[in-house]
Formats: C-alpha cells, sequence, structure tokens
C-alpha cells in the first residue's frame, strides 16, 4: 500500500507545518484557509463531523474507510491546533507524561486535580 512508511511523528509533523503554512493564504484556492476564514467554530464543527464519520466505518468494520477518516480527522485536527495556537510539541509532551499510567489513574487525577474541566 502506498503511503506507509517513514516516522509517523515526522509525517504528523510536516502536516502541521503544512496546515500552519495555509494561515492568511486565499480561501478560493486553499481547503485549509477556506477553514481558517470561516472560524474556529467551523473548524471544530468539522472536527467533530470527521470524528463521526471515523465512528461509521468502525461500526460497519470497515477497516480501509476507517483508516482513510481517521486521517480526514487527524487533519481536521492539526487544523483546530494550529488555529488555537496549540503545538503539536504540547500534545506529545502531555502523551508522554501520561505513558505507563493507567487510564484509569490518569481519569482519576484529572477529576482531582483541576478544577477548570
Amino acid at each position: 500500500m502506498s503511503g506507509q512508511g517513514g516516522n509517523t511523528a515526522l509525517i504528523l509533523d510536516r502536516l502541521f507545518e503544512t496546515v500552519m503554512s495555509r494561515k492568511g493564504q486565499d480561501p478560493s484556492t486553499s481547503y485549509t484557509a477556506k477553514l481558517y476564514s470561516r472560524g474556529t467554530p467551523k473548524i471544530a464543527q468539522k472536527l467533530g463531523e470527521e470524528a463521526v464519520e471515523a465512528v461509521i466505518e468502525a461500526m460497519r468494520g470497515d477497516k480501509q474507510k476507517l483508516a482513510e477518516e481517521s486521517a480526514d480527522l487527524l487533519y481536521h485536527l492539526m487544523v483546530l491546533w494550529a488555529d488555537m495556537g496549540v503545538k503539536p510539541e504540547t500534545v506529545y509532551g502531555i502523551l508522554a507524561e501520561r505513558e505507563g499510567i493507567s487510564g484509569i489513574a490518569e481519569k482519576k487525577s484529572r477529576k482531582q486535580g483541576s478544577g477548570s474541566k
């Protein structure tokens, strides 16, 4: 299958760089620029739509379609991160901190330690 191989983190980093480079570009020539021009609520809505589409394909049991929808989901997540000023390194750092911690314990610590959620 084409497109496989390479360092996954590098692929995501390149995607983020591309997404960032579309800020301020002509919305008539770039889908990403068009999303930016429509604002954070529209970007967030598109992310939600892609998440639902991924769930639908998972429920259908279609692995290829799930992979395709997952790629769309990651792309729209990157657009939202860029729009909100969230860097991938920040997210990667949070994931690294959580690595090796039980999911149950991690969720419990979020409920106890954060009044903002």
